[in-house]
């Protein structure tokens, strides 16, 4: 007792001193620029307007009248409750078929997870070049099925742009859902199916009894990331639409990159910015919730 007591600060503050630095950057990473943004949301600063006044709660007023905005959260929500859904489908489909010991599995797989790592706004862009009406492939096999010459003016017609966006998004993503729910169905315990199929239990009941209780725990995070990204989708939209025709897919991401970037009122779209953070703080808390009372 009486060498600990004799020991120096140093000694006794040892393994706060080796991680106290590593905190130290975090919060100045993670807690600085969110004071920042608060501080700013604050102000009236835009392109013509430089002074750093306190205006109150001018800038959260207008977000409230701000129909604009909250159409753009319309937006966002409906390409995630369409995309979501199928990229788990989709996946959990390719997952069950790459199971198997094929041949040239591993080659396969390799194939259909590179749009993963292909750049959102590279994405976009191909298939802006995909979906171009004079000289876009996708047509082109249209008008071969058709058995004439057909246009669609896919990121322009009202009742095509939403498809366009979501077969892209769902091209570049449903390899992600793939990859991980190849890696649940893998871990299910074998013996347990063995069983069910000496009782003689259907595919369906074998699936929804075991499989899927087994996979739950992936399948909710895979959910929870891809919907997280999907809820600040921006690059595959700006490539191909630009939020339009109008502002008729322009997303919450969007809007903020045109607000603060093209129209300069930082003020606003920092309050703007403050509103995301905190949906998706409460989105992600309700989910982790119900979650934690699944178990």
């Amino acid at each position: 007792m009486s060498s600990v007591q004799g020991a120096s600060f140093g000694e006794r503050n040892f393994k706060y001193l080796l991680v106290g630095p590593a905190i130290f950057v975090l919060l100045l990473i993670g807690v600085f620029p969110l004071v920042y943004l608060l501080t700013v949301s604050f102000q009236g600063i835009t392109m013509t307007e430089t002074s750093t006044d306190f205006i109150g709660a001018a800038n959260y007023k207008q977000l409230f009248d701000d129909a604009r905005l909250w159409q753009a959260l319309l937006h966002t929500l409906i390409i995630t409750a369409i995309a979501l859904p199928l990229e788990l489908v989709l996946g959990l489909t390719m997952a069950q078929l790459f199971l198997d010991r094929l041949p040239g599995r591993a080659i396969f797989i390799a194939l259909l997870v590179l749009p993963v790592v292909v750049s959102p706004i590279v994405s976009g862009a191909t298939w802006a070049l995909l979906f171009n009406h004079r000289f876009g492939p996708i047509n082109q096999i249209i008008g071969w099925i058709a058995g004439k010459e057909t246009i669609l003016l896919w990121t322009i017609n009202p009742d095509l742009v939403y498809p366009a966006i979501i077969a892209a998004e769902i091209w570049q993503w449903t390899p992600f859902m793939f990859l991980l729910l190849l890696a649940a169905l893998g871990n299910v315990d074998r013996s347990q199916l063995e069983a069910a199929a000496i009782d003689g239990a259907g595919w369906w009941r074998t699936f929804s009894r075991i499989v899927l209780p087994a996979i739950a725990p992936v399948m909710t995070v895979a959910i929870l990331i891809r919907g997280l990204d999907l809820f600040r989708l921006f690059d595959i939209v700006w490539a191909l639409t630009q939020g339009g025709p109008g502002t008729m897919t322009e997303t919450i991401s969007v809007f903020t990159y045109v607000k603060g970037f093209q129209q300069f009122e930082t003020s606003y779209t920092a309050a703007v910015a403050l509103l995301v953070i905190i949906l998706l703080s409460a989105l992600v808390m309700f989910l982790l919730r119900r979650v934690e009372l699944a178990r």
